[in-house]
């Protein structure tokens, strides 16, 4: 029999190492995950939003930031990094703030794709409705024209919005009434 030993990596080392390496990665309780590339739509629907989004929340106490800003899970010991979060938060947006992650999220979205679609759904949802900041988890699928909302209730649990092209939907974390087609302008499918 072969033995194996697995080394876990400190979030201390973690947030040390991770400004230097040349890919992303997620850290989720002493395991370290490299991050994949995205495909042209992937981008492209990270990006439609982020567009509606920075000119919306202009003049707010509110900051969207997209692809390069992780998340930090401290119930979780993880740190992920959403497609589009938005946070207006003091402890996120105060001079003194961390840099580079965020802690209190009001709005986290992930474009599915097949290869992070299962992570997206389960892990990162689980970890992310841990955040008591966190009002508003989207899905937006990068395969079909097809949004999921999830919105935290004020009695606990959550409430789930499906939209699809011709349809929109109310964020309500940052006061923004979304085209689904907006989403998926110049996705050709």
């Amino acid at each position: 029999m072969q033995h194996a030993t697995v080394a876990l990596l400190t979030e201390a080392d973690y947030l040390a190492g991770e400004p230097y390496s040349p890919i992303r990665h997620e850290y989720v309780d002493g395991h370290v995950y490299a991050m994949t590339g995205a495909s042209k739509a992937h981008n492209t629907i990270s990006g439609n939003l982020f567009a509606r989004l920075r000119p919306h929340l202009r003049g707010s106490p509110c900051r969207a930031y997209m692809a390069d800003m992780r998340v930090r899970v401290e119930a979780a010991r993880a740190y992920y990094y959403p497609d589009v979060v938005v946070t207006c938060a003091g402890p996120d947006t105060a001079a003194d703030a961390p840099s580079h992650h965020l802690t209190a999220p009001v709005l986290i979205v992930e474009v599915l794709s097949e290869s992070t679609e299962t992570i997206d759904r389960r892990e990162k949802m689980r970890a992310y409705a841990q955040l008591d900041s966190l009002q508003e988890y989207l899905l937006v699928d990068s395969r079909s024209a097809r949004a999921e909302l999830y919105r935290k209730r004020p009695e606990g649990g959550w409430e789930q919005w499906i939209a699809a092209l011709g349809e929109t939907l109310r964020l309500d974390s940052v006061s923004l009434d979304l085209a689904v087609d907006d989403l998926y302008e110049d996705i050709v499918f």
